[in-house]
């Protein structure tokens, strides 16, 4: 089924990461989903400082009934409580591959149901664990694509662990790859509003962006998010495009799908107004 204007209304006009006003709209994200079943080249989760705004990283991990108390006591500040409009679970894994993603968003949902529920994931498990979305009625969801082919997806997945077997290369690649476009067709499905992240990274997926865009958005992605890749990892010689290079992908794939500009790349405990610093647990 065709997500539901009332859902697509509240998404797009409340969610800052969906085209909702990010000076007055806020978000948590709750940092309960430590595992993750790919390693992406680019990703290094070992170093934090509570000033850096980078995907994956966290200070400390959450309990379920810890991140409950987390967003209570967000929600009871006078500053903060006034402009908090979405939880969301972003790792800092993959919230799919922890069960106390879903436990989390049981527990705030029971006691703020007013809020939106969103979550971001590799897709990897995203076709087996869609029932499980429904059941907690996500409202959105971001599921980040890097590659149609898999010979490029094996230049920056490292490994995949599905269904018990470790994956490498072309391999790990394909399975990865074809989860995740089956996935966001069965959450277009479902009635979730979908955002599709890509990290930009030159010399590698530049040619890959165009027809995820296409793919994507015939599968039923609301909207794109490219973004510049961070150079780190085993991926730290990579330049991260230049700011006119970014804006140029983002322009020629417009006319396709719409393009979000305003990422900011937020860390995993995330707290507040994007761009308005990061406040963190």
């Amino acid at each position: 089924m065709a997500a539901t204007s009332c859902t697509k209304d509240r998404v797009v006009q409340g969610h800052p990461c969906f085209g909702g006003n990010r000076h007055k709209n806020g978000r948590i994200h709750l940092a309960v989903a430590p595992r993750c079943n790919i390693k992406c080249g680019y990703c290094d989760r070992k170093h934090d400082c509570a000033n850096e705004s980078r995907p994956g990283v966290a200070s400390r991990i959450m309990t379920p009934q810890q991140a409950l108390e987390h967003v209570r006591d967000v929600m009871a500040d006078e500053a903060l409580g006034k402009v908090i409009k979405v939880i969301g679970i972003a790792g800092p894994g993959d919230p799919l591959a922890n069960d106390e993603t879903f436990e989390t968003f049981s527990l705030v949902k029971n006691e703020f149901p007013e809020l939106l529920f969103c979550m971001s994931t590799n897709g990897l498990l995203l076709p087996e664990r869609i029932k499980d979305l429904a059941d907690i009625n996500l409202h959105s969801l971001t599921v980040t694509i890097n590659a149609v082919d898999p010979a490029v997806g094996a230049k920056i997945y490292r490994h995949v662990i599905y269904k018990g077997n470790h994956y490498r290369g072309e391999e790990g690649a394909r399975i990865l790859i074809q989860n995740q476009f089956e996935g966001v067709r069965l959450a277009a499905e479902l009635g979730l509003v979908v955002k599709v992240n890509t990290v930009l990274t030159p010399g590698i997926n530049d040619d890959q962006i165009p027809l995820i865009a296409e793919k994507v958005s015939e599968t039923g992605a609301f909207v794109m998010n490219i973004m510049p890749i961070i150079p780190q990892a085993e991926l730290s010689e990579v330049p991260p495009p230049s700011p006119e290079y970014l804006e140029s992908v983002r322009a020629a794939n417009e006319q396709v799908i719409a393009q979000f500009r305003g990422c900011q790349q937020c860390r995993a405990d995330a707290v507040g107004l994007i761009g308005g610093g990061c406040a963190v647990a």
